[in-house]
């Protein structure tokens, strides 16, 4: 009985341990901010799991959307709510597991909004699309990506839509902000790339927002962490999403009018895989600095089957965003856990600026 009590116990004192470090945080995490935040504009980006969910974001919410970047993911609801789909008809697909095609993809796409589960598809056309590949990317190919291209060229505009081939890179955010990326082909953490002066975060957002001032030459506003349980309805734990996430703010923001733009990160790229490094260095703040404009950090955490405080069990062991379903049947729409949390967040950040107290 003790040989079976003893790894019983060291399990369990794991998840007290990940509880008190994970409840230490938020307890040090201000809320997030109420900062009149415009979200007429509102842009969405992520490489990998973040891409495939802010394809997800971009489909359930596309009256509030207004243009994506995506990195190294393919179309919405690629999974279909499948573990097996998700790592071979939607990371490398071959004979007997193809990525799904346009028509298909349209069809979960028509079936979502006429449940009202989605908002209506036209909300898609008058969108802004980037889309990135990596020649040597081997963990989501190609195919995937050019599937991908074959939905959004059916529904938004020729010229809307910017195509980056970059032949030498793998499976990675590409940034010119991180003083000690890995090289270019690599594909491993903290999947933050140097390509040359490629800055992806840049060509990016000058195509969703149109024309930018210069980035500055460093990021002169605030990180904030905040806490992220007011934003989840249920504990964060359940939906595999951490405590704590973090809002970029330019010192220019703090009086309202901001746009905003939500970065989701991929798999083993969350605050308690990497720390700061990708919300620090992906290459986005240096631009929100001369552009007024906040960026949303959410954050996902890893998750291997039981995890203390919660009855449920999640298996995402790789802190990647839910895009097959571990989370709930609604993962890819307007209920999804994760997808309502977000919105939440974007909800606060627009709130109205309380006003200064008399003297």
């Amino acid at each position: 009985m003790t040989e079976l009590l003893t790894p019983l116990k060291r399990l369990m004192g794991g998840f007290c341990l990940a509880a008190l470090a994970a409840g230490a945080a938020a307890q040090g995490a201000s809320p997030l901010p109420a900062l009149g935040a415009q979200l007429s504009q509102l842009t969405v980006s992520g490489i990998s799991s973040g891409g495939f969910m802010a394809v997800q974001f971009q489909v359930a919410h596309s009256s509030l959307v207004a243009g994506i970047g995506v990195l190294a993911a393919g179309p919405y609801e690629c999974a279909e709510g499948s573990m097996w789909r998700a790592l071979n008809n939607c990371m490398e697909p071959g004979t007997g597991a193809r990525v799904p095609d346009t028509a298909r993809t349209l069809a979960r796409i028509d079936t979502q909004a006429r449940a009202g589960r989605i908002d209506a598809p036209a909300g898609l056309r008058d969108d802004r699309v980037w889309v990135l590949a990596g020649g040597a990317d081997r963990t989501v190919e190609r195919p995937v990506v050019d599937a991908l291209l074959g939905f959004y060229r059916q529904q938004v505009a020729g010229d809307a839509i910017r195509f980056v081939d970059v032949a030498p890179a793998g499976h990675a955010m590409i940034s010119v902000a991180d003083p000690q990326p890995n090289a270019c082909g690599t594909s491993e953490p903290p999947y933050i790339n140097r390509c040359g002066d490629l800055d992806a975060a840049g060509e990016m957002l000058a195509h969703l927002l149109g024309p930018l001032a210069p980035r500055s030459t460093s990021a002169g506003g605030e990180i904030l962490a905040f806490d992220q349980r007011p934003f989840t309805g249920v504990a964060p734990v359940d939906l595999s999403i951490a405590d704590q996430g973090y809002v970029y703010v330019p010192a220019a923001c703090r009086g309202g009018g901001c746009r905003v733009h939500v970065a989701f990160h991929g798999c083993r790229q969350s605050e308690a895989q990497i720390g700061r490094r990708f919300v620090e260095r992906a290459g986005y703040n240096e631009w929100a600095d001369a552009n007024r404009l906040l960026v949303l950090y959410p954050q996902a955490r890893p998750r291997s089957g039981l995890a203390w405080g919660s009855l449920r069990w999640v298996y995402n062991p790789k802190g990647c965003w839910d895009w097959w379903g571990y989370t709930d049947a609604a993962y890819a729409t307007r209920n999804g856990g994760q997808i309502k949390a977000v919105r939440a967040m974007l909800e606060r950040l627009a709130t109205p600026l309380s006003p200064a107290p008399e003297r």
